[in-house]
């Protein structure tokens, strides 16, 4: 596996693969690597031929008092993980390899999307992740690029990015993986204590309980979102940021659910913020 550091070793060598003939998958992560990132990585290697994982932790997409200079990091690991997972390239650069000292041009969505769910209590974070990602994309010029489910507000503004900035991309959305116990796979849990941890579980309860309820037929919005909060509110270390249902395109909030529409929620159990979701099925819950 090739370890870039430099944006000029990234496209030298991307060049040469496509000189011959070989698409490129590219899956931008913060590193800290777990199951859930493997996940992608397996799904890029199986439809490309190259391979090239992120492992940056991007400042832009940080707003003040939030977990920058504490965020896990561990570049060994994540190695090892890549090359168990057939990854290629591993682009691992510095903060000035990214930005300049005076940057002053970012992407931005400037419609509602970016100002719902997460991006009520981190105004900021969805143009640091469109300006990351739009520079990776030009640095690594993928045929497709590889993102979580779990992070699904993301995914959509990513989505109309790049359908907006005409990228030529294939944007592919893998599922949540998840613990054995249910817990979606963050590198945040890393920050859970013991009885954090199991309270924590009452996250992807409160996914369960959503899709049951879906199941048996309720498509109210608020009926829905309302006994899953009651379920968190069961727990004495759960503070709710949110817990919402938009539609899953546009992200605007929807009062009785369809098909493809979103359930998400952010949740505070003690200090750490979590976040969970499900798609609607409306035949299966």
């Amino acid at each position: 596996m090739i370890k870039a550091n430099t944006v000029s070793q990234v496209r030298e060598q991307v060049k040469k693969w496509k000189k011959e003939g070989l698409s490129v998958g590219l899956v931008p992560t913060m590193g800290y690597l777990h199951k859930g990132h493997a996940s992608l990585v397996d799904e890029a290697v199986r439809q490309c031929d190259k391979v090239v994982v992120s492992d940056f932790v991007n400042p832009t997409q940080f707003g003040p008092g939030e977990d920058l200079e504490t965020y896990p990091r561990d570049f060994e690991h994540d190695c090892a993980l890549l090359e168990a997972h057939g990854c290629h390239m591993v682009f691992h650069p510095d903060v000035s390899e990214m930005y300049t000292e005076e940057i002053a041009t970012y992407v931005e969505n400037i419609s509602d999307m970016p100002k719902t769910l997460c991006g009520k209590t981190r105004p900021i974070h969805f143009r640091g992740v469109c300006t990351v990602v739009s520079k990776l994309f030009n640095i690594v010029t993928p045929d497709k690029a590889f993102f979580g489910m779990k992070d699904a507000q993301q995914l959509a503004i990513i989505r109309k990015m790049v359908t907006d900035l005409s990228f030529g991309i294939e944007i592919v959305g893998c599922p949540i993986v998840r613990e054995d116990d249910g817990l979606a796979m963050s590198s945040r849990n890393t920050y859970l204590s013991a009885e954090e941890r199991k309270q924590a579980l009452v996250l992807s309860r409160a996914v369960k309980l959503g899709q049951e309820l879906i199941a048996k037929g309720e498509h109210d919005a608020d009926k829905i979102t309302s006994e899953m909060k009651a379920l968190i509110t069961e727990m004495p270390l759960a503070k709710i940021d949110y817990v919402s249902a938009v539609d899953g395109t546009s992200l605007k909030d929807t009062k009785t659910l369809k098909n493809g529409d979103l359930v998400a929620m952010a949740v505070y159990i003690g200090k750490t913020r979590l976040i969970d979701n499900f798609t609607v099925n409306c035949d299966k819950g």
